[in-house]
């Protein structure tokens, strides 16, 4: 076969059919890319001097300069909101910082990084009646869209790779136990159904008035669009599927309907964890491809492809909790030929690691993972 640009790749891909070789993503999303640290050990690594920007500074997110995503063979790159105009951080004390949610996070130290931990729940004892006074992000905020529509224009008609939407305000459960608290999320949804109902109406409507503001702009350009929840944990799901259906599928199914008002694009969906029991319900409420597929907690891989592989594509597998830090760089290649063998068939498939990648991932390994996806990708797979 020919060999194919990268949006062309990608795109096939997502059309469950069998592109040149399976789409590599490093670099394109809030869960495809590489921790701050981890960034410039490999740009050391690289012989490579860009300056260190940040995609997400509370998850602390590099987003990664071209020439890296270029020596790593990315077929995507992100397409993300502006920071607003008309917002500052309000003052915090030294170690901590409030973001535009109205969200504490303070510091946390580990060998080798640090990262930051929720420390302040703003909401946590919000009633009904506080949520229309609440000081949500301003969707009107000048900011968030400038440049965006040269932007978008620019790395479509300029560049070869395939666009990765993020409009930032794609979730429920996971920004809603953030601004409640996971133990009074948990206690709503099941004690509080009233307020929870109403909570997630005003996340909807937030989560809709920026996905068709900022889809305008994007949508006929993006391969895919971002949207994000994290439903379960290395071993189950936080909630019953039939809580999940009632507290938090609806409005997930809502949001999916405005997104297709306004863009094509594959509605790409990120949840952490073994959230298998689920995945029927997700393509039911709209979600096109599914994210990190966390293979240290899913037992098996190869049935989801099975199962599900004419209706979803996956989107990682390459796992990162054991093989990525602590494996050798030929561990990772049989890491990456064991996940292509596992979901590249037919197409439907892009090649990432499980989430961003943290320091402790040897810039070795993350050459390894790119060079693989390269060798082991090629179609039809062996």
């Amino acid at each position: 076969m020919a060999e194919m640009t990268p949006r062309e790749r990608v795109m096939a891909a997502l059309r469950h059919e069998e592109p040149d070789r399976v789409p590599l993503d490093i670099g394109s999303g809030n869960s495809t890319s590489l921790l701050v640290e981890t960034y410039e050990n490999l740009k050391e690594y690289m012989g490579i001097s860009a300056p260190t920007r940040i995609a997400s500074k509370a998850f602390r997110i590099a987003r990664l300069d071209e020439d890296t995503m270029v020596r790593l063979g990315s077929d995507l790159r992100p397409v993300r909101l502006k920071p607003p105009k008309n917002w500052t951080p309000p003052p915090s004390e030294p170690g901590t910082f409030v973001d535009l949610w109205g969200i504490k996070w303070r510091r946390a130290d580990y060998p080798g990084g640090y990262y930051w931990e929720m420390c302040e729940h703003p909401l946590a004892n919000a009633t009904i009646s506080d949520l229309d006074s609440y000081s949500w992000p301003d969707p009107d905020d000048p900011g968030w869209f400038e440049g965006l529509a040269e932007e978008v224009r620019d790395l479509y008609e300029n560049t070869p790779y395939a666009l990765l939407g993020d409009f930032g305000f794609k979730g429920f459960w996971e920004i809603g136990y953030m601004l409640r608290g996971l133990e009074q999320s948990l206690i709503d949804i099941i004690e509080n159904q009233e307020f929870w109902h109403a909570y997630m109406e005003k996340m909807l409507e937030l989560n809709c008035v920026f996905a068709k503001k900022f889809l305008e702009i994007t949508g006929p350009y993006l391969a895919a669009v971002r949207t994000a929840d994290d439903l379960a944990t290395q071993n189950s799901l936080m909630m019953s599927p039939k809580t999940y259906r009632k507290m938090i599928k609806p409005y997930q199914r809502r949001l999916n309907e405005v997104i297709r008002q306004y863009t094509d694009a594959t509605i790409f969906y990120h949840s952490c964890g073994n959230a298998t029991d689920l995945v029927g319900d997700l393509i039911d409420a709209g979600f096109e491809a599914l994210n990190p597929v966390q293979v240290s907690a899913i037992p098996d891989p190869a049935g989801l492809k099975a199962k599900y592989g004419d209706k979803l594509s996956f989107w990682g597998a390459i796992d990162t909790q054991h093989v990525l830090p602590r494996g050798t760089p030929e561990d990772v290649r049989e890491e990456v030929k064991l996940r292509i063998q596992q979901l590249g068939c037919g197409g439907g498939y892009v090649a990432a690691g499980v989430h961003n990648l943290n320091p402790d991932v040897p810039p070795q390994n993350i050459i390894a993972m790119s060079e693989a996806v390269r060798e082991f990708g090629k179609y039809p797979i062996q």
